[in-house]
């Protein structure tokens, strides 16, 4: 392992002591000239009098919290354009998307690893050394336009000649800042995955053993008060004549009642540990995590774990009508894909479709027609499938269509929405699965957004 250069600063800042020293040693031992701050203001403070190179900084601390403390340095010309990486959990993906939109540059998930540590601090390190001397370059080759521009006409050619060199170079700058984009979005698709994944199949592994134990011991529940009310049917015949003792017991338990009774409440212990079984699967289904390698799936099996999840979106709300969902499958092969990114799209469209159709109805709470998703599949040729996913609702208009898969775009309320949803769906089609996602919408028709995948990857 190279030793960093000595001459870098890094400011590290969390409430945690063991965390500071932990990173502070480790730093020190690269090669890093290190200072350390508990709080957002003793950071803010440091800052004044000695300008770190790059600044490590915690999301939850007490006073102000890391956001704010980010916000204020990056309002400030002196210390705007210091790389600050925020330290942060694994679930914590809010906090992530948060952190990028105020100027941090990566973040760092606890408990931390030592070499992911080192690598991130190296490579943001070298891109703001890179972008300062892209600054100096940019701020030199303006100075020289400016100049010739205002010699003698013989120089104009030269003027054009540097023109072009800045045009060049600022179309490279605008690439490099769309890949940047690209890249901090795939980040936090890959962490919401993880994180949503691992969280859906531990609640169905919890609830699938419980669950399994009850669904077994009902049937042999059902089968042993079989007998016991045969036996008891048995007594009766054999002995008519009871005892004043039992008699008054029976008329106390209401026992012809209990025998009617009994094997019907079994029998709806058994269709609700049967729906619980079914709830359980299709969460496993829907947490299917990719592997490397695509796979054949039944999409249908996918869209309808989708819909289970989001079934109590879809029922009678207080003040509400329910949500009718229209399934009109087609009789699709098994799709080569990656499932559970491609579940992932399904719920992002289908929470789109509702939210819409929850916002209309909450303006006109008795519309003139039912609220309707439709889904449609369709077999489009040899090598392609279509999956449409539509409603009724208000139409979108143009100028806001055109931004829809923008990443960061949302027309949903502060704490709702973070604009990725439609902007990783067409990622996972478009660039995972070498196929199309695109938005039909009209006043007449709703919207409609229409997937299109080979059913074989590598095959268009």
């Amino acid at each position: 392992m190279m030793p960093a250069d000595p001459t870098r600063n890094i400011l590290i800042v969390d409430d945690n002591p063991n965390n500071l020293g932990v990173l502070s040693d480790f730093l020190w031992d690269m090669g890093f000239e290190v200072l350390v701050a508990r709080d957002g203001e003793s950071a803010l403070q440091k800052t004044q009098y000695a300008v770190p190179d790059l600044i490590l900084l915690d999301v939850m601390m007490p006073g102000i919290d890391g956001f704010e403390t980010c916000r204020r340095l990056k309002a400030q010309p002196a210390t705007r354009d210091i790389p600050v990486i925020f330290m942060t959990a694994l679930s914590e993906s809010a906090h992530k998307v948060k952190g990028l939109s105020l100027g941090a540059v990566d973040y760092i998930t606890k408990p931390f690893q030592q070499d992911e540590v080192l690598a991130r601090v190296k490579l943001h390190l070298k891109l703001h050394t890179l972008n300062q001397t892209l600054a100096e370059q940019n701020l030199r080759l303006q100075r020289e336009v400016e100049t010739r521009k205002a010699a003698e006409a013989a120089l104009q050619s030269l003027n054009q000649e540097l023109e072009s060199r800045v045009a060049a170079r600022t179309q490279e700058l605008s690439q490099a800042l769309e890949d940047l984009k690209q890249a901090q979005v795939q980040m936090v698709q890959g962490e919401k995955m993880a994180a949503l994944g691992q969280l859906v199949a531990g609640i169905a592994h919890e609830i699938n053993n419980p669950i399994n134990f009850i669904h077994g011991n009902v049937n042999h529940a059902d089968t042993y008060v079989q007998d016991l009310l045969e036996l008891l049917t048995l007594y009766q015949a054999e002995f008519p004549q009871a005892t004043p003792t039992i008699q008054t017991k029976a008329q106390e338990l209401d026992a012809g009642f209990l025998q009617e009774d009994l094997p019907k409440v079994l029998t709806s212990m058994k269709i609700g540990a049967n729906r619980i079984r079914g709830i359980v699967q299709s969460l496993r289904n829907f947490s299917r995590i990719s592997g490397p390698e695509s796979k054949p799936v039944n999409i249908h099996e996918g869209i309808d774990s989708t819909l289970m999840i989001l079934n109590s979106r879809l029922k009678t709300q207080p003040n509400q009508v329910a949500i009718e969902v229209i399934k009109d499958y087609g009789d699709l092969p098994l799709v080569d894909c990656y499932p559970g990114q491609l579940n992932q799209v399904f719920m992002n469209l289908l929470v789109n479709a509702i939210d819409a159709l929850e916002d209309h109805l909450s303006q006109d709470p008795s519309p003139p027609t039912s609220p309707i998703i439709r889904i449609s599949t369709a077999v489009m040729n040899e090598h392609q499938i279509t999956i449409c996913i539509a409603n009724n609702g208000p139409s979108i208009p143009e100028p806001i269509r055109k931004q829809l898969f923008n990443p960061f775009f949302t027309t949903k309320p502060v704490g709702k929405g973070t604009g990725l949803g439609l902007s990783i769906s067409r990622q996972i089609i478009a660039e995972i699965h070498q196929g199309s996602l695109q938005c039909h919408s009209s006043p007449a028709q709703g919207t409609e957004f229409v997937i299109q995948i080979p059913n074989s990857q590598g095959k268009q």
